[in-house]
């Protein structure tokens, strides 16, 4: 008898486009088709509650103590994958790690930057290197913490079949192996980066991406309403009642919403470019440090909308790069919340 357990087979599911047989990844929750790029949920049953995240160990360079301001800044162009390569998300990052670092204290040794252009293994911007670095990022968070999550790349729609969400959509990031590992659902994100915030802890995340606008599985949404012709509320929080809010703090996610007609824009060609989305963001926050939440929309609104294509941004990253590519296929910024609260009055900061 073999009392060993060897690694647990891949299972195989059928994509819901074409029909394809994609193999799973023990512990998947979708998989992504390598001919049609759909994405299909692993197991047709209710939603998996643990978060599986893998078992911790030190990053390197980011080991010992615990700075109170700490960042997750990830980019992915997926060169030489599968996937259409995508201009910007590498100069999102590095753009927001100068404005991080420079305008709001940040230490370069607490800011973990995940791209397809790093050398280290550790910080290739795959799925579990993408868990991790959620987890080291809000592991032991305490009460004055100020913490920032960046994504700019890929997004994707999978089917809800928990009846969460309102749309019947949950969406997800693609890491760089999505094809091979699967995309991370919102459902984890929430569990992994929003959850675990206590009182007194601060969580931004700007999530450059298409199918990004809830990415986080945040309770209320804010954006511009057409009818009344302003920023409202609305509420978000899941039809089957489940608790997607933090452990007392604070998190806060600046995206943007798309009808789903917009002409994402590849950009072929040299790589000096950053994503319109992103490039808003940090423009208007150079613009006006002091701003609140509901200016510093209205400000990326006019930005995205006059900005003409052209990158102004400040640093040495901004310096070389001369384009804004709307990889995302972004419209409108918006900005969803853990918990409402007046955004034309809460001073921003990070």
């Amino acid at each position: 008898m073999n009392c060993g357990s060897g690694p647990a087979p891949a299972t195989m599911v059928r994509c819901r486009q074409c029909s394809a047989s994609v193999a799973a990844p023990p512990g998947a929750r979708a998989v992504q088709c390598m001919q049609c790029c759909c994405v299909t949920r692993v197991g047709g049953g209710g939603r998996q509650h643990g978060a599986m995240v893998p078992a911790m160990r030190p990053i390197p360079g980011f080991g010992g103590g615990r700075g109170k301001k700490r960042a997750v800044l990830v980019g992915i162009k997926y060169t030489n994958t599968r996937a259409c390569e995508l201009r910007g998300p590498i100069n999102d990052v590095k753009c927001m790690r100068y404005l991080l670092t420079e305008h709001f204290g940040f230490a370069n040794d607490w800011v973990l930057i995940l791209t397809d252009e790093e050398r280290d293994p550790c910080r290739q911007p795959t799925k579990n290197n993408i868990r991790m670095a959620m987890h080291w990022l809000v592991q032991g968070c305490s009460s004055g913490d100020s913490l920032v999550f960046q994504f700019s790349g890929a997004g994707v729609q999978v089917p809800d079949c928990s009846g969460e969400e309102r749309d019947g959509m949950d969406e997800a990031i693609c890491p760089l192996d999505s094809f091979q590992q699967g995309p991370i659902l919102d459902d984890e994100i929430n569990q992994a980066i929003v959850r675990p915030l206590v009182h007194g802890v601060k969580l931004h995340a700007i999530v450059d991406a298409c199918h990004s606008a809830t990415v986080l599985d945040l309770p209320y949404q804010c954006t511009f309403s057409k009818q009344y012709g302003c920023l409202r509320w609305r509420d978000e929080r899941p039809l089957n009642g489940a608790f997607k809010g933090t452990s007392g703090g604070q998190a806060v996610l600046i995206s943007g919403s798309s009808n789903g007609k917009t002409q994402m824009n590849m950009m072929p060609g040299p790589d000096a470019t950053v994503g319109a989305m992103t490039h808003s963001f940090i423009r208007a926050v150079e613009c006006e440090p002091r701003t609140t939440y509901g200016h510093l929309l209205t400000s990326m609104r006019t930005i995205m909308r006059d900005g003409g294509g052209n990158c102004n941004l400040q640093g040495p990253a901004g310096g070389c790069v001369r384009k804004v590519a709307n990889f995302s296929g972004v419209e409108e910024p918006q900005l969803s919340s853990a918990c409402k609260f007046d955004i034309h009055r809460e001073p921003f900061c990070m």
